[in-house]
Formats: structure tokens, C-alpha cells, sequence
């Protein structure tokens, strides 16, 4: 007999309900991390070539940030939908939202794999290679772009599974995946010797094999909330929702992107291929920084998209509470330990000792103020799970498009700071466009909950 496990939201302590579903959600993206970091730990380990071949799969980051964006504009946009039509008992209205966002991620996938077959020697030259970098950033893409639609599957409709209260079964999509990866990482670089081919290879096969497990598990007996065959067909009203509510994650990963290609190509010109590999490596670092983060605000938002669907006013406050306050204090953690062993860190990745002298000060400067970063997190996380779309993607822009790509583009060319002048960017961005989102947050999101709340209050007097 089948029993029903999918968790009501509305019952039991916040806190606890968040972390129920962040404890295994952190887990699993930072297993997930592994799929890109891992490569980057093994292709910066080969012999006679490691730096060369680290810079140059560190090119390929932009256009693997963009497929990531699409998975996070329709797995991001329709979860939260989810969460709201689940709270407000509209069942039909929730199957429709998983259908309609599993269509949208295959056929963009596949679309993502043709553009980028055809113009991917003009992208990795605009990004900042280089004719020696070229060539590995070349054999890594040229693998891995096939397995977009894997990428788009497992890592969008995990959205789903997550949103229904299954974080465990959430995190066996990544670590099936990733362990895989794993694996066959050194069989298909040393053993197998194809070098940046076979990291890719590793790759898509762990990515399918993600995808096949994500499809099973949302069309099987046990969740309650199913991709049904009956509801594929696209409502362009719904498509325009998803994409709207989703459209802040988007823009994040895309100006990310932005950010890696501006980054790149001034590093490019200002300190050569070693500043692009000490990017890489930071960027790697970077990553697996903020996963608890990350898994921390995406399994608050379905927690507090359930309680503003059901009118949980009071609850739906208490979720930013706790994730306010748990973000600021992981973030300064983290800070902290970056802070007092860069090197234990960057070796991982690379031992060449110019990189890693060169990498020292620069993550130094990159990572200041790190904690800053939580007011954002935080802030857009309330917006995204409450259905705020335009306050989200608002904020997604402030940070990086707004303040960090032109600033990595001015910066250098005052006061001869060369490449100090990319590195110190992102802190100033956190402090600005961090505070700014956080505040913003407070002033329209809490201050309306609470005049809900006390509305409530006052009609349940009443009665």
C-alpha cells in the first residue's frame, strides 16, 4: 500500500523544516560541485601540461554557467509556483507547473547543444583563451556540451523532487552522478590517457545517468506530484510565469557568466594565462563556498512558497529569520577559514609554485567581506519563494551586471592596479549590492508580511 511521505510545510518548527530539507540539499550540491571541480582537480594534476589544461578548462566555465542558467529558469521558476499552487490545494495546477518546466528544460537543452557546437571557437577566443589554451578548452567542450540535456534534466527537476520534501532522494540525483564522475574521472584521463577529452566524457555519462534516475523518481508511485504525459502540452500563460519567477536565478547564472568572460579576457590582457588559471582555481574555490548557502536558501523557499500559499504569515517571517541570521554566520565562517589558509585550499588544484604565489593575494582581496554576500543571498531567496520576481531579478542585475562587470572593466586602468583591480570587484559588490538587497528586503517583504499577519489577527477577533 502506498503511503504518502511528501511533508507538510504548514506543521512543526521552521527552522526545522528548512533544515530537514538542507541538510541532504547541501550534501548533494556539494556533490554536485564535484561534477566541475573534480575535472579541475585532476586536469590541474596532469603531467607536463597541468596548468595549461586547468587555464583552459577554466575558459569552458562561461558557457557551462549558462546552461546551469537555464536549468535554473525553469527548474527555479517552476518550483516555487509549485510550492504555492501545492499550498493552496490546487493539484492540477501543480502536475501542470513539473510538466510544463520538464519540456521546457529538454528542448532548451537541445537547443543550448546545437548554438554551441556552431560558435564555440569565436566564444572560447572571446573568453579569454589563448592559441596554447585553445586546444584543451577546445576537446573539453566539444564533449561536454553533448550532455546539456542530462545537465538541464537532473539539475532542473531536482527542483521538484526537493519542493515535494524528498531532500534525501534529491540528493542521491547528485551523488549517483557525481561519485560516478568520480570514478571514472581518472580511468578515462590517466588510465584511459585522453587527458581533457575523457574529464568530459566522465562527465556526460555521470550527468545521464543523474537525468535517468531524476526521470524515474518523477514519474514513479511514490511522490504525489508526477510529470504527466496529459499535461506536456505548454500553456503559454504558465511558460510566461515560470520563466518571470525563474528569471533571477537566470540572471544570476548569466552574469556570472558575464562576469567570468569579462574577468577572463581583462586577465587576459593585464597578467596573461597565469591570471586566468589563478581565476580558475578561485573560481573553483569559489563554487564549493557556497554550497551550504546555496542548499540553505533553496530549501527555505519551498518551506516559506508553502506557508505564503496557505496564509502562514507569521511562519513565512520566522523562515527569513532563520535564514538571514544561519547565512550571515556560515558566510563569516567560511571568510574566516579562506582567509587563514589560501594555499591548503588553491593546492588542490594546482602545485605550480607561480600560480600558487600568484593565487595567494589575489583570493586574499577576492574573498574580503565574504559574509556581505549573505544580505543577497538571503534577501533574494524571500523574494523568489513569495513570488517577487521583479524585486529578484532587480538585485540579480545590482551585483554582478551592474557593479562588478564595469568595475572589472575600470579598475584596472586606475592607478596601475592591473590585475588587483579584477580581484577586488566582487568585495566591493558584496557590500553594495549584498546590503543594498537585504535592506530592501526588510523594508517592502517584512514589513508587508507583518501588516498580513496582524490583518489576520485582527479578522480571526472577529469571528
Amino acid at each position: 500500500m502506498h503511503i504518502n511521505t511528501t511533508r507538510d510545510f504548514s506543521q512543526g518548527s521552521i527552522p526545522k523544516n528548512i533544515m530537514q530539507l538542507a541538510v541532504p540539499m547541501i550534501f548533494a550540491q556539494m556533490i554536485n560541485v564535484l561534477y566541475s571541480v573534480v575535472d579541475r582537480m585532476y586536469i590541474g594534476h596532469i603531467p607536463n601540461a597541468a596548468t595549461s589544461a586547468l587555464t583552459g578548462v577554466g575558459i569552458t566555465f562561461p558557457i557551462i554557467c549558462i546552461i546551469t542558467a537555464f536549468a535554473n529558469l525553469f527548474g527555479g521558476g517552476g518550483a516555487p509556483l509549485f510550492s504555492i499552487a501545492w499550498g493552496r490545494g490546487n493539484r492540477e495546477r501543480a502536475e501542470t507547473i513539473i510538466s510544463n518546466s520538464f519540456v521546457l528544460l529538454i528542448g532548451t537543452g537541445i537547443l543550448l547543444t546545437i548554438v554551441v557546437l556552431l560558435i564555440k571557437r569565436p566564444l572560447l577566443y572571446l573568453f579569454g583563451a589563448s592559441d596554447v589554451t585553445f586546444p584543451y578548452a577546445d576537446k573539453y567542450l566539444n564533449v561536454y556540451v553533448y550532455g546539456s540535456v542530462f545537465v538541464m534534466i537532473s539539475l532542473g527537476m531536482n527542483n521538484f523532487i526537493n519542493a515535494q520534501g524528498f531532500g534525501r532522494i534529491g540528493m542521491m540525483t547528485v551523488i549517483i552522478g557525481a561519485v560516478l564522475n568520480i570514478i571514472l574521472d581518472p580511468i578515462f584521463i590517466f588510465v584511459l590517457e585522453m587527458g581533457v577529452q575523457g574529464a568530459a566524457i566522465a562527465t556526460v555519462i555521470s550527468q545521464l545517468v543523474s537525468a535517468g534516475w531524476t526521470i524515474l523518481f518523477l514519474t514513479g508511485k511514490r511522490v504525489t506530484f508526477r510529470i504527466r504525459r496529459n499535461r506536456m502540452r505548454l500553456e503559454p500563460k504558465l511558460v510566461k510565469d515560470i520563466v518571470f519567477l525563474g528569471f533571477s536565478g537566470f540572471i544570476m547564472a548569466v552574469t556570472n557568466s558575464g562576469v567570468q568572460i569579462v574577468c577572463n579576457a581583462t586577465l587576459q590582457t593585464f597578467g596573461g594565462d597565469l591570471y586566468v588559471g589563478v581565476m580558475t582555481v578561485i573560481n573553483s574555490i569559489r563554487e564549493i563556498a557556497t554550497v551550504p548557502i546555496n542548499g540553505l536558501t533553496n530549501a527555505a523557499q519551498p518551506v516559506m512558497g508553502y506557508n505564503y500559499g496557505a496564509k502562514l504569515y507569521h511562519r513565512v517571517r520566522e523562515g527569513i529569520r532563520f535564514t538571514s541570521i544561519t547565512c550571515f554566520s556560515v558566510l563569516a565562517a567560511i571568510w574566516l577559514i579562506l582567509f587563514l589558509f589560501p594555499e591548503f585550499f588553491i593546492r588542490f588544484f594546482n602545485e605550480d609554485p607561480q600560480l600558487v604565489a600568484a593565487c595567494i593575494p589575489s583570493m586574499h582581496l577576492y574573498f574580503f567581506g565574504f559574509f556581505m554576500m549573505a544580505g543577497q543571498s538571503a534577501g533574494q531567496s524571500a523574494a523568489v519563494a513569495l513570488g517577487r520576481s521583479r524585486q529578484a531579478i532587480f538585485f540579480s542585475l545590482l551585483r554582478k551586471a551592474f557593479i562588478v562587470i564595469p568595475l572589472t572593466l575600470i579598475l584596472p586602468n586606475f592607478f596601475g592596479m592591473g590585475v588587483t583591480g579584477v580581484f577586488i570587484a566582487e568585495p566591493i559588490s558584496n557590500f553594495i549590492g549584498g546590503g543594498a538587497c537585504f535592506i530592501t528586503m526588510l523594508l517592502t517583504i517584512w514589513r508587508q508580511l507583518r501588516t498580513k499577519e496582524m490583518e489576520e489577527i485582527a479578522a480571526s477577533s472577529k469571528a
